[in-house]
Order: C-alpha cells, then structure tokens, then sequence
C-alpha cells in the first residue's frame, strides 16, 4: 500500500531549517569577509566565568558542571571556584601576554560576588558578554516568557550596574535557548548571541523584536569538551586548536576570512599542569601570519560594516 502523496507535503519544508530566522547559505558561495589589518583568521577567545549556587536547579534543566554529590557538595564546588580565584588570572595573564583583548561571559552574580575580578577583566581591555544570572538561570521551552524576559533583563541590568557598560553580547548556559529566546534578546538590546553554532562567521538572524547577529561559538572545540568530556590531555587540545587554525587559515586564502573560537573554562584550563601548554598555544598563535585574537563586539562591528 503506497502512501497518499499528501502525506510528504510540508508548506514550511524549505532548504536549510524550518524557519524563518535565516536563509540558507552556502560557505563557498558567500561575498568573503575581510579582517582589519589583513588578517585571514580572527580567533576569538571566550572564557566562560561562572557562579555556582551550593543547590542546582533541575527546572528546566540542570547546568553543565553543577554540584554533583550529596549536598552541600564543597568539593565540587570550591574546585568552580578554583576559576574565580586562581585560574581566570592564569587564562587573562595568557593572553595579555600577546596583547590579546578577549571576550568574557560572565554570570552577573560573578561581577556583585567578585567586583575587583570584573575590574581587573576590563582594566585589561578586555570584553564582558552577559551569561545569565548564575548557573541556575538555565533557559528552555518550558519557561514563562515573562519569567525568561525578567532573567534576561536581570542579568542585563545587573552586569550595566556592575560595570557601566550594558553588554552587547549573551551566551546562554549551555548554549539552550527557548523558541522565544532570540526574540527577547533583540527585545533588549542585545546586539549579537552565541547560541547558534551552525557555522563559523557571524550571521544576521531574524526575530519578530528585530536583527541580531549571532557569532557561533563552537562547541566541539571548548575545553570543556575536549578536556572533561572526551578525556583527552590538554596537549591534545592544544593540537585540536592548532589544526583547527591551520586549516581555516588555508581556506580563507580562497574564500575570505574565517574565524576561530576558543571556548575557555578557568577550573578546567587554569590548572597549573594545564597552563603552560594553553600559554604556549596562545603564543604560537600569535606568531602566526595573518592570524590575530579578536572580542566578539570586533568582530560583530567588522562584519557588519561589509554586509
């Protein structure tokens, strides 16, 4: 019995997703993207500060790297705050080496918890991006828009408050978004999210609120999931990053500039057997021709400018 020919017809079925938020686009066929100053690849380091509170939340979702064992869980959670105490000046001081200005995604928690940290961070030049509230304001479908439109805001107010900048960009725990997410990012303010990791230059998004600009932030590559969850050493990072440079400043003599993320996590990278590599990566990069480090506002700023 053959199915009725109704059966395959989908009014929304279309090349790429189902959706509106984008077209399709083929990474060949695009007009290529040209860096300041000549470079061929940006990379875009993303270091993800963090507070855990002592009790997870499971609605909807409990974050990646939360408390583990029976509480209160001090081991796991005096090992997170190994990242706010010891290992993101060991990530900043690595960069600020080279004269790398980087992008920081930071719970505003972190910034009323631990005001000289954020201090330090933008004394250094470098960027902050919002990344909710604390560990416990994960976002997904099933929550009220007007209570994912509060932590939002929350997050954003508290970060202007902390800093005097309101933050141009936001990084969702876990990269998890609701279908109303990007939406109410725009509704904002919010100028770029990094949510989205379908691609490997920014990309204008559709909302009902307006654009955003959404720069991937590649998952495959955190040190989180090379480190913690494949259980390779942080020299096979290091080799992953190197790869990954080599071969996106190939393609961009041919297509354009490319960008590369690095997704940093302080506990994880910031350890003291871990970081002489991680320095050691960060500077043979910078050695690179045609290679320079960018924050997320720079690259958004620059691709903008040629679309």
């Amino acid at each position: 019995m053959s199915l009725d020919p109704s059966y395959l017809e989908y009014p929304k079925r279309q090349r790429g997703m189902d959706h509106e938020h984008y077209s399709y686009s083929n990474m060949h066929q695009r007009p290529p993207v040209a860096w300041p100053d000549g470079n061929k690849l940006l990379v875009w380091p993303v270091v993800s500060l963090e507070y855990f509170p002592m009790v997870p939340s499971d609605d909807p979702f409990r974050a990646p790297g939360h408390m583990q064992t029976a509480y209160p869980d001090y081991r796991h959670y005096t090992a997170r705050e190994y990242g706010t105490r010891i290992g993101i000046y060991r990530l900043l001081g690595a960069f600020e080496r080279v004269g790398a200005n980087i992008s920081v995604a930071a719970n505003s928690a972190i910034a009323e918890r631990y005001p000289q940290l954020i201090e330090d961070i933008m004394a250094g030049g470098h960027e902050i991006i919002a990344h909710s509230t604390d560990m416990n304001g994960t976002i997904a479908s099933g929550m009220a828009e007007a209570d994912e439109r509060a932590l939002i805001n929350d997050s954003l107010d508290r970060l202007e408050k902390a800093t005097g900048t309101r933050p141009r960009g936001w990084l969702s725990i876990a990269r998890s978004q609701s279908f109303k997410t990007a939406g109410l990012l725009a509704e904002a303010g919010v100028d770029y999210m990094c949510d989205w990791v379908n691609d490997e230059l920014p990309y204008a998004f559709q909302t009902s609120a307006g654009e955003i600009t959404n720069i991937p932030l590649n998952h495959e590559l955190s040190d989180r999931q090379i480190i913690n969850v494949q259980q390779h050493s942080v020299d096979s990072y290091a080799q992953s990053i190197n790869d990954a440079a080599s071969w996106l400043s190939s393609e961009a003599e041919t297509y354009g500039g490319r960008m590369l993320p690095m997704h940093l996590t302080p506990y994880i990278m910031g350890l003291p057997y871990r970081i002489d590599v991680f320095e050691k990566l960060v500077e043979d990069l910078s050695r690179r021709g045609g290679v320079d480090f960018a924050r997320g506002d720079t690259i958004v700023d620059s691709w903008k400018a040629q679309q």
